[in-house]
């Protein structure tokens, strides 16, 4: 569906330039990486130091230094990372149990099968800098452990120049086996490239900055990745029967991620969106991250007035966001109805700050439209799928070897078709007609 500019109740201000900002990113990164390629630990420490003042002796953590930053945590912050964790490693377990190993016999003595198999390794990248996003420890690490990854390698930057305690008690807890305070992209390029203190591993997850996205994006290919992602999304579908200060609440719950956050509504309603505008406009008086979220509504909000949740949808879809928030009469609607979007909230009692910290479906979600393609981390992201295949019946295998052999041929493969002609003959050397005649050369 095309938008109606016309129709809209809020527009966001002219895109911002980007590609000369990018284009720096993309050739600071590219260097960082090229210099822990070619000098290992040396460049990490040199760009830890560099760019967080952070250079200790190791950049792991011991168990005693483990052990103190956990005690240094009170015991009620525990209990709730503790039940946050439970919450993500339960559904992530019926993830598991979703996903099973299968073998079928598709002719006689022939049978094909699946098996899922975990990593080996996994790195899990936890953000610090302005917001520590402890929540990402759990959606990376537990869900690796759940999947059965046998070694996490988790990093996260140091925090007033110093160990992180909430960070590194998230991380313990989740069952990481490594824990190096390390940020940035020295962080990502020692993890997916190795060190001499640090193995490769095989995946990367975990979100963070235009940085740290942009060395994952360059390194894709060498290491696995979760997804590619950018700033924090949401995009609320309303109708007259929500209520306009918990969409404006829930608008800039989003927003105060970053300045580039888009946050969106899609109304029936002229009264909704008028009256989410203004509260929105009360709310960033006295919000602590008015700072940030006021740049990314005044920059990246909109408020599309529609006439029906029919044409509501299919604008919806045309963002395809990384969250979407239902707020309508029959919110369950939007299952059959909606079919891009990363992660789907249902209803006035389900809002997407639960999905970012607490309710236990994974956060690390896909951005800038990518939901059309991919959906978010999750525990299949660190399985490979993998297939096998055994003929036990000589005639299956005969039967498909003349087959091969035509196949084969018809593309100019004559290496393969050999390969099908010695089943077919079932080995016995008269019935190949290529195989040379005896005696000679």
């Amino acid at each position: 569906m095309t938008v109606d500019p016309q129709r809209m109740l809020k527009r966001p201000a002219d895109p911002v330039e980007t590609s000369i900002r990018d284009s720096e990113v993309a050739r600071t990164v590219a260097q960082v990486i090229a210099d822990v390629r070619a000098d290992g630990d040396a460049a990490v420490r040199h760009y830890s130091a560099t760019f967080d003042g952070w250079a200790p002796d190791s950049f792991r953590l011991g168990p005693a230094q483990i052990e103190e930053a956990v005690s240094a945590v009170p015991t009620s912050v525990l209990d709730d990372i503790r039940f946050v964790q439970k919450q993500v490693r339960d559904f992530a377990q019926a993830q598991r149990a979703s996903l099973r190993d299968i073998e079928v016999e598709t002719r006689p003595g022939v049978f094909l099968g699946q098996k899922n198999l975990p990593v080996v390794a996994a790195g899990a990248y936890v953000p610090g800098g302005r917001y520590p996003l402890t929540a990402s420890a759990h959606m990376t690490v537990v869900t690796a452990k759940v999947a059965g990854v046998e070694r996490v390698a988790a990093t996260t930057p140091p925090s007033q120049g110093g160990i992180p305690p909430v960070s590194v008690a998230a991380l313990h807890l989740a069952g990481a086996e490594e824990i190096h305070v390390l940020g940035g992209v020295q962080a990502v390029a020692a993890l997916a490239l190795g060190t001499e203190t640090i193995e490769p591993v095989d995946i990367i997850a975990g979100p963070g900055n235009a940085y740290v996205a942009e060395a994952k994006r360059q390194l894709f290919g060498e290491v696995g990745i979760d997804l590619f992602a950018g700033p924090t999304e949401v995009l609320i579908i309303a109708d007259d029967s929500a209520d306009p200060w918990v969409v404006a609440v829930d608008l800039l719950s989003q927003a105060e991620h970053g300045p580039e956050s888009p946050a969106i509504l899609i109304t029936t309603s002229e009264r909704v969106g008028k009256a989410a505008i203004d509260w929105i406009d009360r709310l960033l008086v006295d919000l602590p991250t008015a700072p940030v979220a006021s740049l990314a509504w005044r920059d990246h909000g909109a408020v599309h007035l529609v006439d029906t949740l029919d044409q509501a949808y299919e604008v919806a879809d045309t963002y395809a966001s990384e969250h979407v928030q239902v707020l309508t009469e029959r919110p369950r609607e939007a299952l059959d109805r909606l079919r891009h979007y990363g992660a789907l909230f249902l209803g006035e009692n389900t809002c997407v700050s639960f999905g970012d910290k607490v309710i236990g479906t994974n956060h690390v979600l896909p951005t800038r439209g990518a939901a059309r393609y991919t959906g978010g981390l999750w525990v299949g992201k660190y399985l490979r799928t993998v297939t096998y295949q055994e003929i036990r019946d000589a005639d299956s295998s005969a039967a498909l070897g003349e087959l091969c052999g035509r196949m084969s041929r018809l593309e100019n493969f004559e290496g393969h078709a050999r390969s099908g002609d010695i089943r077919a003959a079932r080995f016995d050397t008269a019935g190949i007609p290529w195989l040379p005649a005896p005696g000679t050369s």
